[in-house]
């Protein structure tokens, strides 16, 4: 490994960088706590480590250890979130791997999605540790801060942590179930202080991060409530490349103060953000050709689009063809946003729009900034490092950081241009107008930054 890959590991902010482990009081969303390896957490485990020693030979494959986890249910499909210690052969010759050597132990962190008895691994990540996982209700201060340091934080240090948790509980309106809970919490929070000072230390942008609504929540918490793992997993529905704009794209360009953009919604505790991205697209499409700006149901797509995943995640050109099939889209007034799978309802007599098509778009960012100036807000995935303390500015992450590769958040460009010389995308993001610039995002322009430009589409309406 490359001496800065390796200190960006250390950092505890590469994949594969072992996770804090989640609170045991966990259980919003339909989320059930951490539990011991049940007969059920094992068969998701079991298929993760057979996916793991996939192509390894018979003497170096790796043995599963402990397991713990959590599962998430949806319809008919349960989401395992599951960390595991694995057992490997610190050799990969079979005949020295003969001999007495010791074993390296991995920490991993494992995404299993069983539907109708069959699974499908949806992340994988694991990183080398010399500790067992212990039971998270007696971690500490230290071991919840991994690379502070050993030694007791500092009087000043902890005073100040306090008060900034203090701030944050009444800020956003908090609440815990017990001492206990709260304390851990504390703990989180100071962790992901720690975390936000380091991803803002690397940040090439003007973004600022610090001090969030999620400030209180593990990666892994934040991930399976908000994220969208689908979009990196599947690859979904092949739609046709849109045709080029001829003109070049103006230096800048904002659909918002043309009446193009509905307000920011919020996709609550569910990983429905693929949903919100295809509206505001399809929203911004038929002003543009209809002359009417419509809120639109993202609730109907969760409902009754059986491809996709409804808040266990989904991919936009399932999306379009779900609204294609059914006919078209409610608004958001005649079929409201719960938040939650539930039974299909739609009407097609209730419907206010439709789609003909859905086009792929270039991933050249010039030709895409030409394409949103002339037809409007466009649909985008990136990956989503960094956007947990996220506040304020532009965001420019450190490749290896925010990999093309790891794409978790469907959103949606608005327009773009620049601040003191520095080229953004303005994105509209569905947590609420309590988070980023009043619900937007803005993110480095030219350089695939997060990997926006790699799954850029939009719907068709003639």
């Amino acid at each position: 490994m490359a001496p800065w890959l390796r200190f960006l590991w250390l950092l505890g902010l590469l994949p594969g960088a072992a996770p804090a482990p989640a609170s045991p009081e966990f259980r919003a969303a339909g989320v059930v706590g951490w539990e011991p390896p049940t007969r059920e957490l094992l068969g998701p485990a079991r298929f993760a480590l057979d996916a793991y020693n996939r192509g390894r030979a018979a003497g170096t494959r790796a043995v599963l250890g402990t397991v713990r986890g959590r599962v998430r249910r949806a319809g008919q499909g349960s989401l395992y979130s599951l960390e595991a210690t694995l057992e490997e052969l610190s050799c990969k010759d079979p005949m020295v791997c003969q001999l007495p050597v010791s074993k390296k132990t991995l920490l991993c962190s494992f995404e299993v999605l069983e539907e109708l008895g069959k699974h499908m691994l949806l992340r994988q990540d694991c990183g080398p540790v010399d500790i067992k996982v212990t039971d998270v209700r007696n971690e500490t201060f230290n071991s919840v801060l991994p690379l502070s340091s050993r030694e007791p934080f500092p009087k000043e240090f902890s005073v100040k942590i306090a008060s900034a948790f203090k701030n944050f509980v009444t800020t956003y309106n908090r609440t815990y179930e017990s001492k206990e809970e709260a304390q851990w919490r504390l703990a989180v929070f100071t962790r992901n202080m720690v975390l936000a000072q380091k991803i803002q230390a690397l940040d090439r942008g003007t973004a600022q991060y610090g001090v969030t609504k999620f400030s209180d929540l593990t990666e892994e918490e934040f991930r399976t409530i908000y994220l969208n793992p689908l979009l990196q997993e599947q690859s979904g529905k092949k739609m046709r490349l849109a045709k080029a704009v001829g003109d070049p794209a103006p230096p800048e360009w904002d659909w918002r103060r043309k009446g193009a953009v509905t307000k920011v919604k919020n996709q609550g505790m569910c990983g429905s953000c693929w949903a919100f991205s295809v509206t505001g697209n399809v929203e911004g499409q038929w002003f543009l050709n209809r002359g009417t700006l419509l809120s639109l149901s993202e609730q109907e797509l969760l409902d009754c689009d059986k491809v996709d995943k409804a808040c266990m995640g989904g991919l936009p050109s399932s999306a379009y063809s779900a609204i294609k099939n059914l006919g078209g889209l409610e608004t958001e007034d005649d079929y409201s946003y719960q938040g939650h799978m539930e039974a299909c309802s739609f009407s097609a007599k209730k419907a206010k729009v439709y789609i003909n098509d859905s086009v792929e778009l270039s991933k050249n960012e010039q030709k895409l900034a030409a394409w949103v100036a002339v037809k409007g807000p466009i649909s985008i995935a990136i990956n989503a490092f960094g956007m947990q303390f996220y506040r304020h500015g532009i965001a420019h992450p450190l490749r290896p950081l925010c990999s093309p590769w790891f794409i978790d958040h469907a959103m949606l460009v608005v327009g773009y241009g620049n601040r003191s010389d520095i080229p953004f995308w303005a994105i509209k993001n569905s947590w609420g107008t309590d988070w980023g610039e009043e619900g937007y995002y803005y993110l480095h322009r030219g350089s695939g930054s997060c990997g926006v430009n790699v799954m850029a589409s939009s719907a068709v309406v003639d």
